[in-house]
């Protein structure tokens, strides 16, 4: 885990170096301040010799002014170092996510991924600069000072010995019962995180059935799940303070009645009583902001392992070596195709499917829910890898190809048309970087989108909200229809893309597809024999087995179950 982890630092490894520098001349600085403290009090203060308090107190000055310059510096590169840290980090999630399969992406939720990317990378970046810093500062100012403290009377320092062991048992019941809570939380926000994620995506739903009581009520139990899980992680913590300040306590009163003893019995003079003491209260310190780094990755370990999780996921899906990059045309043939999205045998979605299509052919797949359709589809364009056998575009078996290549000859067209918040022309192309505008036009003709473009006042200029909420239904799909045309891909998939246009309209589409697009091999799912009925061949799927193959007047005949569906429909329309 680690090992990845401190890759990310690659571009900001002086900084961190600098800021580590920097805290250890600021710890020596402040480590050197006692001595002279002690020099000012017996050689000035107690002498009543004004010169040496001149010329010790202008020493005291400098060294302070030096220390704070290098605090200054210490925290200077500190902020670029975890920050940039942050950067490299996010983007190296961000990168290996786009690189994951379906299967991959499957094995995590949005939310979860967002938390990720937000709120885990927030805490492991904080955590790296306590590193740098603090986790630096304390075990240094730990050393010098109990080396200057021994200096000055060896047997008085002995008093620290007592305190360390009873730190490092405190801190550890501080940590084993705080952490699982810990981890418990960011689960916990990954679930908050969903919940504000659909309710906003469904917030037209939610106030169309009077139901904001109830998305409130169970915004309210995750988020009331978090605050008990973090309020009673954080009084475990809690915890640390008081620890800390009893025993820097109990150790000063025993330094300050052991070391007046001393000073009665003329062993110890008053200025190294006073740097004892300061010292006592510096090794204290750097024991309790060591305890606080502690604290800090206990909290940032398990987000830490969250983000590993993401970078140590490689996709299942790659190129060989030597793949070929160009599909010469439009065919496709399943060859004793079995699959299953759990990679098990006993959850198979398709079963043993035999299928050949042409290139240019016009392919109808019908079928109730559930019944294997976009699992079907989902393999031409290897979204997925075949449980067994083979899918071959283009007479060649598609885990042959390179993906990039593969997925720009085959373009799908979702029943959930995805746009994005921008001009109807940048949306346009996603489809094709370099499309002129009249490319568009063409495109958005054949898919029925330009009259409703055109009706606009900034006509393809005109501005699409996040996720076209200011389209209906029909626009945005006739406009994701639009875009993968303009992809001119060898294979155009439909996959319930026309539900929300009107039969019209949707005639006009499958119309245009015949007479502009002769050369692409067209395969629309449909649940309407009618956006089917004129394809060159029907397949009729149920339960991932494919229950019959012909045109649309073969299987009136054959298929029992097509010729359900028809009459079933007919009577609808009737």
């Amino acid at each position: 885990m680690l090992q990845n982890l401190r890759k990310q630092t690659k571009g900001y490894r002086l900084p961190s170096f600098l800021t580590s520098l920097f805290m250890i001349l600021e710890v020596v600085m402040d480590v050197f301040i006692p001595y002279l403290m002690a020099n000012l009090i017996d050689q000035g203060i107690d002498a009543g010799n004004m010169e040496r308090i001149w010329y010790w107190g202008i020493i005291l000055l400098g060294c302070a002014l030096v220390a704070l310059i290098f605090g200054v510096l210490s925290g200077f590169f500190a902020a670029i170092a975890s920050t940039g840290f942050a950067k490299n980090l996010r983007q190296k999630m961000y990168y290996t996510i786009q690189d994951f399969s379906f299967s991959n992406i499957d094995k995590f939720s949005s939310s979860s991924l967002i938390t990720r990317l937000t709120t885990d990378v927030t805490n492991v970046q904080r955590s790296y600069q306590m590193l740098i810093r603090i986790a630096v500062r304390s075990p240094f100012m730990l050393a010098f000072s109990f080396f200057m403290a021994s200096r000055l009377n060896a047997k008085l320092s002995l008093v620290y010995l007592g305190a360390i062991p009873l730190l490092a048992l405190g801190m550890f019941i501080i940590i084993s019962h705080a952490y699982p809570l810990f981890v418990r939380v960011f689960k916990t926000y990954d679930k908050l995180n969903s919940v504000v994620q659909e309710n906003v995506r469904g917030v037209r739903v939610v106030k169309a059935f009077v139901r904001e009581e109830h998305e409130t009520e169970k915004f309210g139990k995750v988020s009331d799940s978090i605050y008990q899980d973090s309020s009673k992680a954080e009084k475990i913590v809690a915890f640390n303070s008081p620890l800390m300040q009893g025993l820097m306590y109990i150790s000063l009163l025993t330094i300050s009645y052991l070391g007046a003893r001393l000073i009665v019995s003329d062993s110890m003079t008053t200025g190294q009583l006073m740097s004892f003491i300061t010292y006592t209260s510096q090794i204290l310190m750097s024991l309790m902001m060591l305890s606080m780094v502690f604290v800090m990755i206990t909290i940032s370990r398990a987000s830490a392992f969250r983000i590993e999780e993401v970078l140590s996921e490689k996709s299942d899906l790659t190129d060989k070596e030597g793949a070929i990059t160009s599909v010469t045309d439009g065919s496709i043939d399943f060859e004793k195709v079995t699959f299953s999205y759990t990679k098990t045998e006993d959850k198979l979605c398709l079963k043993d499917i035999d299928l050949h299509i042409n290139s240019g052919d016009v392919v109808g797949i019908i079928g109730s829910t559930g019944s294997g359709k976009t699992s079907l589809i989902q393999l031409i364009g290897r979204l997925y890898d075949v449980f067994s056998g083979s899918v071959k575009v283009g007479g060649q078996d598609v885990r042959d190809y390179q993906l990039s290549s593969l997925r720009n000859a085959v373009s799908v067209v979702l029943q959930k048309s995805v746009l994005f918040s921008g001009t109807i022309k940048e949306n346009l192309r996603w489809g094709n970087l370099e499309a002129s505008d009249e490319q568009m036009i063409a495109a958005c003709k054949i898919a029925q989108a330009d009259p409703f473009i055109q009706s606009f006042p900034d006509g393809y200029d005109s501005h699409i909200e996040q996720d076209g909420s200011n389209l209906s239904g029909g626009q945005k799909q006739r406009l994701s229809i639009a875009r993968s045309i303009l992809q001119q891909p060898k294979i155009l998939i439909l996959d319930d893309s026309t539900s929300a246009v009107d039969t019209k309209t949707d005639t006009h589409i499958r119309g245009a597809f015949r007479n502009e697009l002769k050369e692409t091999t067209k395969i629309i799912i449909s649940q309407r024999i009618n956006s089917v009925k004129d394809a060159d061949m029907i397949v009729v799927l149920d339960e991932g087995l494919i229950q019959s193959v012909g045109s649309h007047d073969e299987l009136l005949i054959h298929s029992e179950m097509y010729r359900e569906i028809y009459d079933s429909q007919s009577r609808e329309e009737a």
